[in-house]
């Protein structure tokens, strides 16, 4: 029977380990359809960090966040580029010398 990928909110998570706790973990892992080994993992979190462990290891970035993010970066850059040649320009006419006007 494949297994599908599901997702547990540390909520259910917790739920899931007291369940397991007084009904028995094997008992736990069949009516859910878990496998013994995740189960023991979160209890090792849960055990280790209480229930900030239960939390989902990496964070979720949204993808509107990260559009905003992409689009800061290349305005930054654009920026930058223009301000290098502001500067080139300015250090080139510190340079060059003021011709006087011929009558």
């Amino acid at each position: 029977m494949p297994r599908t990928k599901r997702s547990f909110i540390p909520e259910d998570r917790l739920s899931l380990l007291q369940e397991a706790e007084r009904e028995g973990y094997m008992q736990t892992c069949r009516k859910y359809n878990l496998s013994p080994a995740l189960l023991a993992k979160w209890k090792q979190r849960y055990l280790n960090k209480g229930s900030e462990g239960l939390k989902p290891a990496y964070k979720r970035v949204d993808p509107a966040l990260r559009a905003l993010e992409e689009e800061n970066e290349r305005l930054k850059r654009i920026i930058a580029k223009q301000a290098l040649e502001l500067e080139v320009k300015t250090e080139m006419l510190k340079k060059t010398p003021i011709q006087p006007k011929r009558k």
